[in-house]
């Protein structure tokens, strides 16, 4: 447990950084931006590897039976995880997590949701909290949806005032639907939707089971 407890800290440390700008500027200037960005991607997967390696150590306690539909859960939320995750941190976005600058023109990404890293990581884990219905799954899983959450409040409370809040969302396609905003694409989302593709279809063809040992097609039928 003491494993867990401490690489969940540090994965969740690691990944407070891109959503405080003071600090990730500072590592900029002294890395420079493409070496930051490359060895915090490092880390990062070093971090999460680290994450699961040790959830994987503790004892499987069920809190309810598998049942084949809440496989879908993970198996329809993990791709639209995918693709706000990447569109957001590939996006300018002055108010939430990203990779690129926060003085560039806003992703289109942004007119879906303001914060779609966050939404990424929440949905993706709270389909996987269906899907197991295990304790240390909810441990691992309800840790990450809760760090999501959190990391949304902070930054609303952050950027109440910025001007992007009145064409935008926390609720994705919220503005959309009020008419606020409108939907468009750019290479960030296309891009976006090609690694989801590719990233989806390989989960689901064995890198799943590889990783995990779980083929999440044969969740479907159990």
């Amino acid at each position: 447990m003491t494993q867990f407890i401490v690489s969940l800290a540090v994965f969740l440390a690691l990944h407070s950084i891109p959503a405080i700008p003071a600090i990730r500027q500072r590592f900029i200037r002294v890395l420079g931006r493409r070496p930051y960005l490359v060895l915090y991607s490092l880390a990062s997967l070093a971090a999460l590897a680290w994450v699961f390696h040790a959830a994987f150590q503790l004892d499987y306690v069920e809190l309810w039976p598998p049942s084949a539909w809440q496989a879908w859960f993970p198996l329809t939320l993990s791709p639209v995880a995918f693709f706000l995750l990447i569109s957001g941190l590939f996006s300018a976005n002055p108010v939430s997590v990203t990779f690129r600058r926060g003085d560039m023109k806003p992703g289109a990404v942004v007119s879906i949701t303001r914060h779609p890293v966050l939404w990424g990581f929440l949905l993706w884990a709270a389909g996987h909290i269906v899907a197991n219905g295990d304790l240390r799954s909810l441990m691992l899983f309800g840790c990450f949806a809760l760090f999501a959450l959190f990391g949304m409040v902070m930054a609303e409370r952050r950027n109440w005032s910025n001007p992007l809040n009145a064409s935008t969302s926390i609720i994705p396609f919220a503005a959309i639907a009020q008419g606020r905003a409108r939907f468009g694409i750019d290479p960030a989302m296309i891009l976006a939707l090609a690694l989801t593709v590719a990233l989806s279809a390989w989960l689901l063809l064995g890198g799943h089971a590889a990783l995990f040992g779980t083929d999440p097609l044969a969740m479907t039928s159990t």
